[in-house]
């Protein structure tokens, strides 16, 4: 394998790890809240974590269903509509969530080294198959930012931490360092199965 191939072999695994990571904040995020906080706006003209998994959804199926096939802005797709409180139940909270993130985890599963020179389109703007993966991950992390956010301020005292707690970063550094220098993608610790 050539070294370019190789490197984009790495950028290819390194985003589904960044991807999964970025799902897993959402969903133990969405784990802390009672469900109706799950609709709840947070102030006048935001947007609650329905609506924000509605857009997600509605991104995902348009970006990510036949990737390299066709412009990712599909004509199913209503944008506007995305940011309407149209999910009701958790129940169909949780299908879109998961519908959206299996759709980019089948694409991203089934792409070669050779796909990220390649060229798609999303409206009619030509992106490489390795920038159309960064704008995703860009975008998807903005949002599920947004997620946690609300979901701290939903749960005030009682939010669990999703990354190093305030005022543990001494400990957590001291573990870290005493396991010596080390190969491993900074997702692993969050990602690992119980």
């Amino acid at each position: 394998m050539s070294v370019l191939k190789n490197k984009y072999s790495f950028f290819l695994s390194s985003s589904i790890k960044q991807f999964s990571y970025y799902k897993h904040l959402g969903e133990k995020t969405m784990e802390q809240l009672r469900e109706e906080q799950l609709f709840q706006l947070p102030s006048k003209d935001t947007n609650s974590i329905s609506i924000i998994v509605n857009h997600l959804y509605g991104n995902m199926m348009s970006r990510w269903t036949n990737f390299l096939n066709s412009d990712g802005e599909k004509d199913f797709r209503n944008r506007d509509q995305e940011f309407e409180a149209i999910i009701k139940t958790k129940m169909e909270l949780d299908d879109k969530w998961h519908k959206g993130w299996n759709c980019l985890f089948d694409t991203l599963n089934k792409l070669s080294a050779d796909d990220l020179e390649k060229t798609i389109y999303i409206r009619k703007k030509g992106h490489t198959v390795l920038e159309a993966i960064l704008r995703q991950l860009s975008h998807y992390s903005y949002h599920i930012g947004q997620i946690v956010f609300i979901g701290v301020l939903f749960t005030g005292d009682d939010w669990k931490s999703l990354s190093i707690p305030k005022g543990d970063s001494k400990k957590y550094n001291e573990a870290s360092f005493s396991k010596g220098e080390r190969k491993e993608h900074f997702t692993d610790q969050f990602l690992k199965k119980p």
